[in-house]
């Protein structure tokens, strides 16, 4: 048997995800997206990031169903292989139905995933689901954006889903949503991790996608100039608030955040090495180093090396034929 299948078994995730969601919403700039996944798809070796083609915010007042059809378009004629997604409107939105019926009806099949915005309880995530059975895309998961101090309190219930794969946190909205209580220092790539609501909101989120097997995304972080901040915010989200997956509203933002969400070399090799001896004494405990190793290391180190071949990092030698297509 694969190590994935011994050591995650019943906890194994929805599914295991690009560490990068990059957001576009103008016709050239999700043209311009699409290009650079592909691009980077050979650089790596593994589609490294996940492009989702934004209606939302993308389409036009009035424009909503053209700009739905361009979707489709752009998502029928990505190259094969190609990771890509869509953010609808939200459930209360006079768009909605048409939107799911449109993309997931005619493009569900290219699709990844689906991202709900606004999702404030597991009923606006049942509608959301039986739209898509409706359309025909009965297999395609969907995501969900938590983006008021409700639907954080109910983030539990809302990652309990079975058909919700990964929870993100709308800071912008959230914040809003406070009618000033929390100054607008709370949206900035310092304040958001400082401020008390904002990082209990954090923290709900990500330990309510922990709890259910879900996938953490880490929302939005709008200095793209400064690479330095954006770099410490990213390290932040992963090595603090337990995020394993973190959006990008710019190019420059998808490799740091590849960087950031990557292990290093060395944890990469440990894992490497301690896991080949785990398999030759068939999981059972070993000695490595001097240490004490079980299921329970085993199950972390593998998870290692599956961030690693996800992050298109270097896997060492004996690593590779638990990822066919690692790059070399």
């Amino acid at each position: 048997m694969h190590p994935r299948d011994i050591l995650l078994g019943a906890q194994a995730r929805t599914g295991t995800l690009p560490v990068c969601d990059h957001y576009s919403g103008v016709e050239a700039r999700m043209r311009k997206s699409l290009a650079l996944q592909a691009e980077m798809t050979q650089e790596f070796g593994a589609c490294v990031f996940d492009v989702t083609l934004d209606c939302e915010d993308g389409a036009p007042v009035g424009g909503e169903a053209e700009h739905a059809a361009l979707v489709v378009e752009l998502a029928l004629n990505a190259p094969l292989g190609a990771r890509v997604a869509v953010r609808v409107h939200p459930v209360g939105h006079p768009a909605f139905e048409s939107d799911i019926a449109t993309i997931a009806g005619k493009a569900g099949r290219r699709l990844v995933h689906i991202m709900l915005p606004k999702v404030e309880s597991p009923a606006d995530v049942e509608r959301a689901a039986k739209a898509l059975d409706a359309a025909g895309a009965t297999q395609l998961p969907l995501q969900g954006l938590i983006e008021s101090p409700a639907a954080v309190h109910r983030a539990f219930d809302i990652a309990a889903h079975p058909r919700m794969q990964s929870l993100s946190f709308g800071l912008m909205d959230f914040v809003s949503a406070h009618g000033g209580a929390i100054p607008s220092h709370g949206m900035g790539v310092e304040g958001q991790f400082t401020h008390p609501l904002v990082v209990r909101a954090k923290l709900e989120i990500s330990s309510a996608c922990h709890a259910h097997g879900k996938v953490p995304s880490h929302g939005v972080v709008t200095e793209f100039r400064n690479q330095a901040a954006f770099r410490a915010a990213a390290s932040r989200a992963a090595n603090e608030f337990g995020y394993t997956r973190m959006w990008s509203i710019h190019p420059d933002q998808i490799r740091p955040i590849l960087e950031v969400f990557a292990p290093g070399a060395d944890e990469i090799h440990k894992a490497s090495q301690l896991l080949h001896a785990a398999q030759a004494a068939e999981w059972a405990p070993i000695s490595f180093d001097g240490k004490l190793e079980d299921r329970a290391s085993y199950r972390y180190y593998w998870q290692v090396l599956e961030r690693a071949h996800g992050t298109g990092r270097e896997l060492p030698v004996e690593a590779r034929g638990w990822f066919p297509a690692a790059r070399p």
